[in-house]
Parts: structure tokens; C-alpha cells; sequence
């Protein structure tokens, strides 16, 4: 147990309703977009991305390809970053690590089960546990959707325990795969669930499914985020991830969590996106 069983007794009832959310969104945008400073922020933006592949097709050559693209952004002259990791399934995590000539960019590894997460906890955590072996420094996990869905709050919450026990020194991400939680109400206690589970960064989507990241889903998320720092002190990650491959849309989710959580939410510390294109676009775009 990490922080504590009973969450409800964290937590203040989220009070926002499906039409306050569009409306709260859009007020942010506007007052976000008043000062934006485009250039500043893509730069920012390169430096927060997990360049992903998950494919049942990758190879090594390609893992190694992408770790390679990953290390070929940093422009000392232009003050041009490069990404924060390359993600990929387990059995490529030790090709990425060979091929990053800059040690500075992590390798996150999805696992425990991905993307459906309907496996044995023991079988998840041996995945887990084999990620980390192999040199992950990130692993992005899944819930239990059909658990949570079925009520059994307290079975999902010692799966990210037992998950997050089995991380060691490696950083949890929590993937609530929002697009199948559907409601405001949901998204919001399967967010608590994670952060009370030990996640050190709570996850929209696998990018496996029609629905994936929305903005609508990562404002409940921010706001628990935003309460829980509020409750504890305790600064809790936030990475949106799945169909984010435009610049103008991870703006959109740039100025999110700056007008919610405040700059100091802008670092890869605690501010990831995961993407699979998005990279080269914001790249084009830094002059």
C-alpha cells in the first residue's frame, strides 16, 4: 500500500459535469493561446515526447532506427532539444538502450499485459520485472479495464501496487485507457486509484483503441493531479498518448497543463507525450 486504501476518503467529489468540461477547456485555451509563445513551447514540446512503437511487426532494425531518430533532434546552435525516451515492447528495450548515443534519452517499455491487460498479476509483474532487467527506466502499464468496470476498485489498485513494486528503481506510468471508461466519473476514480496505486505518472490511452486521448479525459486527470499535490504535496506525471500527431493539438494539451498545473508541471519529469509522428512535425516547425 502506498498512500492510502480507502481513496474516497482523499478525495473531495468531483463536482464538474460532461458540460462544464468543454466549456472550462475552452475558456483555458483561449487565455492560454493570449501569451503563447509558439517557438518556446515546441521546443518544449520535442523535449516531453516518448517516441513510440508498438507494432506487432517492429523488428530490431527498426527499434534500433528509432532510437537513432530519437538522438538526431539536439541543436546546440538553435537551443533545440532531443526527445525524453523511445517506447517500445520489452523484448526491443535492449536494442533501444544499445543504439541511444545520448544517454540522457530513457527507454520506456510498455508492459504488465499490454494493451488489454487481461493477464495473471504474476505474469504481468514477470513482464514487468523482465522490462526493467532488460534496461527500461519507464514502464507503462495498463488497468484492468473489465475489473474496474465490474466495481472491483481495490483488485485494480494491488495490481498497480503489485506492478509498481516489481518497477524497482524504474518510473510507473498508469495507462487508464479513457476511451473505454467513457464517463467523467470513471475517468476520475480510475486517476485516483492510479495515483494512490504508486503511479508516478497517470496515462490517457494505449492508442490501441478508436478513442484514445481527448482533451475532455486530461483535464479530469490534471484536476486530480492538481488535488492530490494539493492533499499531499506530492507531484504526480501526466502523459497524454494516442492520436496526438499534429503540433497544433499537442499545443492544445501544452497549455492544458501549464493553465492547470503551472510551469513547474513543464519539465519530462512530469510532463510526457507519447507519440509516433509527432516528433518530426515539431521539428519542421522550430526555427
Amino acid at each position: 500500500m502506498y498512500f492510502c486504501k480507502n481513496f474516497e476518503t482523499m478525495f473531495n467529489n468531483y463536482t464538474y459535469t460532461s458540460e462544464d468540461i468543454p466549456k472550462r477547456i475552452q475558456s483555458i485555451l483561449t487565455k492560454g493561446k493570449q501569451d503563447l509563445d509558439e517557438q518556446k513551447a515546441f521546443r518544449r514540446i520535442l523535449s516531453f515526447i516518448d517516441l513510440t512503437t508498438l507494432e506487432g511487426g517492429d523488428t530490431e532494425e527498426k527499434a534500433a532506427n528509432l532510437a537513432r531518430q530519437a538522438c538526431s533532434y539536439a541543436s546546440a546552435d538553435k537551443n533545440i532539444p532531443n526527445v525524453a525516451a523511445v517506447c517500445v515492447y520489452p523484448t526491443l528495450v535492449k536494442v533501444v538502450k544499445e543504439n541511444l548515443s545520448d544517454k540522457n534519452i530513457g527507454v520506456a517499455s510498455v508492459a504488465g499485459a499490454f494493451p488489454a491487460g487481461r493477464s495473471p498479476i504474476e505474469i504481468k509483474v514477470a513482464e514487468v520485472k523482465y522490462a526493467v532487467e532488460q534496461g527500461a527506466d519507464d514502464i507503462d502499464m495498463v488497468i484492468s479495464r473489465g475489473k474496474f468496470l465490474e466495481g472491483k476498485y481495490g483488485e485494480v489498485q494491488q495490481e498497480i501496487e503489485a506492478i509498481k513494486a516489481a518497477c524497482g528503481q524504474a518510473h510507473l506510468k498508469v495507462i487508464l485507457e479513457t476511451g473505454e471508461l467513457k464517463t467523467i466519473q470513471n475517468i476520475r476514480k480510475a486517476s485516483e486509484l492510479s495515483i494512490l496505486g504508486g503511479g508516478d505518472f497517470i496515462k490517457t490511452s494505449t492508442g490501441k483503441i478508436p478513442v484514445a486521448a481527448t482533451l475532455e479525459a486530461m483535464l479530469v486527470m490534471l484536476d486530480t493531479i492538481k488535488e492530490y499535490f494539493e492533499l499531499t504535496g506530492k507531484k504526480i506525471g501526466i502523459k497524454p498518448a494516442g492520436g496526438i500527431s499534429d503540433p497544433e493539438v499537442a499545443i492544445d494539451y501544452y497549455l492544458l497543463v501549464k493553465e492547470v498545473l503551472g510551469q513547474e508541471w513543464l519539465n519530462q519529469q512530469l510532463f510526457r507525450i507519447g507519440a509516433s509522428r509527432l516528433a518530426n512535425k515539431v521539428f519542421d516547425l522550430i526555427k
